[in-house]
């Protein structure tokens, strides 16, 4: 009797884990795509997945639906290891309905996230789905509510990753852009809350799938995703390799990773890395690679508002936040896009105790009537509000230019940064000298027998007196001006002096950030 139980367990699971059946699974691999139980195997660590809710079924009676139904419906979640700690994974199954979303489907995805915030470990969505069915109306609408507020309560208790490796259509967006990271996969991967046919008949342009939501566009356009990939097995990796750098909940620090990059180890190369000429670009890229350990920085939303740079590396083996202005591109100055870009990843950094590191080089905010009437004054905010706010270790590093209300904005000392160091190549001041003079010498220089020569003799003047660190050190702003060479090791050795920092924010429900 009870091997005849034993057999019929077995056949059920292995009914369960043939999903929509050996033709759908055909068509599913003939689309570059793997199937959901395939990418959950890719993704955690070999044979640690633990499966949840693997006999349910959608309850749907109307549109003959009765009769179709398949064991564990559209979706298979449960939890696994990657790199032997806890993460919890969902993944849409869409060779069952197309991954649509059901009543049933939406209850297995509200108990894994349940019990992710209940265990204190990050959350990994993999989303490969048509949308609501249809079928069920509103109660699907409903499923989809429900997840959405969980990602809600969820945001900066553990951390939530997106990966996208089909379609992500309609409301379904929402819990994805909810999430603190999202990955898509190029040419297989869609996000977009109205489709190309709608987008016709409504405004009457002709965009493909891939013009409209894919991966480049959502990468470089509108910065919805994060990171992009060439296939699903690097996709899946890259949310490995991400993971390596996160604590596993906001009660935590992010794991330790030794090294065997010297932490005392210097680079003569960072001494002349910064032009002479104050207007001739760098690549802060190069800075970045030279300092952390092993050359290894992993970066966010590379090709989006690259006038910064933001991204996770290891110092010493803490792991870090960097965020750094980038003058081959725009002179490194801040606008809508970048402020936002670094703005909510400094926020991602202070929700998960990851300690933050900042480059400087920025001249000011971009002028000029778009970024005016686009709101960048409401969007600047966005980016000072996240540091000012932030009670992680904070560190800045002046390299060259930190002129005006960007020197406030980027970590400045009186937004409660910790350390702020400055290169000898470093210019703090209101503007830049061209500008300043032409404001200060404007009387002088309209009467000048040579009003050129006079302003090259002013400019420099007020280079030597202004446009240097010393003034900001001399008030304490800038707490020491070092040899750059020498910034690998006193970055170390900050975060080693500040990881017992306690800061606190007065007792609120939450502020209000300017959105």
């Amino acid at each position: 009797m009870a091997t005849s139980k034993i057999e019929q367990l077995r056949q059920l699971r292995e009914q369960s884990q043939a999903g929509g059946g050996a033709e759908r699974i055909k068509r599913q691999r003939a689309q570059n795509k793997m199937t959901a139980r395939e990418r959950i195997e890719m993704l955690l660590d070999r044979g640690s997945f633990h499966e949840l809710d693997a006999f349910v079924v959608h309850r749907e009676t109307n549109f003959g639906m009765d009769k179709q139904t398949y064991l564990g419906d559209s979706v298979i979640t449960g939890w696994g290891t990657i790199d032997g700690r806890l993460v919890y994974v969902f993944s849409q199954d869409f060779t069952v309905f197309g991954g649509s979303l059901s009543g049933a489907h939406a209850e297995k995805v509200c108990k894994v996230m349940d019990m992710a915030m209940r265990n204190g470990a990050p959350i990994i969505g993999i989303n490969d789905s048509g949308g609501a069915r249809i079928q069920e109306g509103v109660v699907s609408l409903g499923g989809y509510a429900d997840i959405f507020l969980r990602n809600t309560l969820a945001s900066g208790v553990v951390p939530q990753i997106s990966a996208i490796m089909g379609p992500c259509a309609g409301g379904a967006v929402y819990s994805p852009a909810l999430t603190d990271f999202i990955f898509m996969v190029n040419e297989t991967s869609h996000m977009f809350i109205t489709g190309p046919d709608v987008v016709k008949t409504v405004t009457g342009e002709d965009v493909t799938f891939e013009e409209l939501g894919g991966a480049s566009a959502h990468a470089t356009k509108s910065g919805v995703a994060h990171m992009t990939a060439e296939s699903e097995a690097s996709c899946l990796y890259l949310i490995r390799e991400m993971i390596s750098y996160l604590p596993s909940n906001n009660m935590e620090d992010p794991p330790h990773r030794p090294s065997k990059d010297d932490p005392l180890r210097t680079e003569a190369a960072l001494d002349t890395i910064v032009p002479d000429n104050p207007n001739k670009p760098y690549d802060i890229k190069d800075v970045i690679h030279l300092i952390v350990d092993n050359q290894e920085f992993y970066e966010i939303q590379e090709h989006y508002a690259e006038n910064i740079v933001v991204g996770f590396a290891r110092l010493g083996g803490h792991s870090v936040g960097i965020v750094a202005n980038q003058p081959m591109v725009l002179a490194g100055v801040l606008d809508i896009n970048s402020s936002e870009k670094a703005g909510r990843f400094v926020r991602f950094c202070d929700c998960f105790n990851i300690p933050l590191i900042v480059f400087e080089d920025v001249p000011g905010f971009l002028p000029g009537l778009d970024q005016e009437h686009g709101g960048i004054i409401r969007n600047g905010a966005k980016l000072l509000y996240a540091f000012c706010e932030a009670t992680v270790p904070k560190i800045t590093v002046v390299t060259r230019k930190a002129y005006g209300g960007a020197y406030c904005v980027m970590n400045s000392k009186h937004i409660r940064a910790d350390l702020n160091l400055a290169w000898p190549t470093a210019e703090i001041a209101v503007m830049g000298p061209d500008g300043a003079v032409n404001i200060i010498f404007r009387r002088e220089l309209a009467t000048a027998e040579d009003p050129v020569a006079r302003k090259a003799e002013l400019v420099e003047h007020y280079r030597e007196q202004f446009a240097n660190p010393y003034t900001a050190a001399q008030r304490g702003y800038i707490d020491d001006v070092i040899e750059p060479s020498q910034t690998r090791p006193r970055l170390i050795n900050a975060l080693n002096m500040l990881q017992n920092k306690r800061d606190q924010n007065p007792p609120k429900k939450h502020g209000n950030i300017p959105l």
